[in-house]
């Protein structure tokens, strides 16, 4: 619902697209109430990864309810282009949370400079401390049973990038 064309669509059929994100929230958190204590959930919101993407548009329309009623630890969140919209919504992660920054691409095989992971880091920092921010591919690499666009060498190198990165940005901790 972070997309305006899938509210619109959401409501072309009559349903209302915010009490549809709020029977969202419901449903997950009914199917994790149960959980261990020590149990630490993470959600990817994923906005699609078979080359053209089903959703654009920041997470500000939903930030607030989505990291205050969902009930989760982590969230997994495409920023890889720039339909994801800007760092801001980060503002209502409670500080008990975590962010996982989805900034490298398994659309594209080109390793993303370290400069500009760090400034997309940088960025997101004037909203979350470091401590509770981490970085990963924006998705999975599989975009779907018809398509591969990685072999297994080049997923290897983008996690070995996504380490080294890390390691730069965050120290060997």
């Amino acid at each position: 619902m972070c997309d305006p064309r899938n509210a619109q669509v959401v409501g072309d059929r009559g349903e209302d697209p915010e009490a549809l994100v709020d029977q969202y929230y419901e449903l997950f958190n009914d199917a994790v109430r149960e959980r261990p204590a020590n149990m630490t959930i993470g959600v990817h919101l994923c906005r699609g990864n078979s080359g053209h993407g089903q959703a654009s548009g920041g997470y500000e329309r939903i930030a607030q309810r989505l990291f205050q009623k969902l009930d989760a630890n982590v969230y997994f969140l495409e920023y890889d282009t720039e339909r994801a919209g800007g760092f801001e919504p980060l503002r209502h992660l409670p500080r008990d949370r975590f962010a996982v920054l989805g900034i490298i691409s398994t659309k594209l095989s080109s390793l993303e400079p370290v400069d500009e992971l760090r400034r997309r880091v940088d960025q997101a920092t004037r909203f979350v401390d470091l401590e509770r921010l981490c970085l990963s591919p924006q998705c999975g690499f599989a975009s779907s049973y018809e398509q591969t666009r990685f072999s297994e060498a080049d997923e290897v190198r983008k996690l070995e990038h996504l380490v080294r990165a890390s390691q730069k940005l965050w120290g060997d901790a």
